[in-house]
């Protein structure tokens, strides 16, 4: 039987990637900030990067949903020797590279620093790391911005856009993102690399928000206003807290194209994802 060393694994993709494993007859050691109950061939650990508990010094792979920069800082220094090592990154680390944001260009950065210290780490210790960068992930409500969206549309009854916020988008189901990782963990050819996660459509910005709308048990409305009117909007909702994280560099991607390759993917080791065909279940919040 094999052996998984699994962190971030109750988030939206390491829960998925956890029930793939086990079917598949892995034996898990998962770690978690928060309580879990141990089950069949799943112990649970509780700590973070900052305090792990007893770890095995060895297993068969190791798996990481969380923070690419902490992770890769922990296994550089750790002791748990594992053949293979299957990360989660993101493509903001093209998309936020050269962000008129210095917060976005941080992210960026701290992005490839952590792919960079992975990959050298792993080939001191004689592993295997692979990088799985996702773009817009959904279908497990707990992303911050399709579920967002869903949460505000249900709460209003229709949701605002800026005109012309018709850049194209890949989103990607957490289930297709978890089957690429455990399918990863299987794929013995596969040396050192990263590889871009899209989604299995590419459709605008506006046609992504008016699905996700338009599935919700009461749809909501999508409503479109001139940029001035929107930016005074959005303003409000900063002010009273309700749209974290959305400023201007955010604003101005909506009407750009982040589009990516599944390629190489889908070649090396069958990563197959879906259309996007959004359902109300996809943007509940996850108990």
């Amino acid at each position: 039987m094999k052996t998984a060393l699994a962190f971030g694994a109750s988030g939206q993709i390491g829960a998925p990637m956890l029930d793939r494993l086990r079917v598949a007859g892995w034996n898990i050691i998962a770690v978690s900030r928060g309580e879990h109950a141990d089950a069949p061939a799943l112990a649970w650990k509780r700590g973070d990067f900052a305090n792990l508990p007893s770890l095995p010094s060895h297993v068969d792979a190791v798996f990481c949903c969380g923070p690419l920069d902490l992770f890769s800082q922990w296994y550089g220094e750790s002791h748990v020797e594992a053949p293979r090592v299957v990360a989660f990154g993101s493509t903001s680390v093209h998309v936020k590279r050269d962000s008129n944001d210095p917060r976005e260009r941080d992210v960026a950065l701290r992005l490839r620093e952590g792919e960079q210290r992975l990959f050298a780490a792993a080939a001191v210790r004689g592993g295997r790391a692979t990088v799985l960068r996702p773009t817009l992930v959904y279908g497990r409500g707990r992303d911050a911005t399709l579920s967002r969206i869903a949460a505000l549309a249900r709460r209003f009854g229709r949701f605002p856009l800026p005109r012309g916020a018709n850049g194209l988008r890949q989103p990607a189901h957490a289930d297709d993102l978890a089957d690429a990782a455990f399918a990863v963990a299987h794929a013995d050819s596969l040396s050192a690399s990263a590889y871009d996660l899209p989604g299995g459509e590419t459709l605008q910005y506006r046609e992504m928000v008016r699905r996700v709308l338009d599935c919700l048990d009461s749809p909501a409305k999508l409503v479109e206003l001139p940029s001035p009117l929107f930016k005074l909007l959005l303003a409000a909702a900063q002010a009273s807290g309700r749209a974290k994280g959305l400023g201007e560099a955010a604003l101005a991607r909506m009407r750009e194209d982040l589009v990516f390759d599944a390629g190489p993917a889908r070649r090396d080791f069958g990563y197959a994802p879906r259309a996007f065909v959004p359902s109300a279940e996809m943007f509940k919040p996850a108990s």
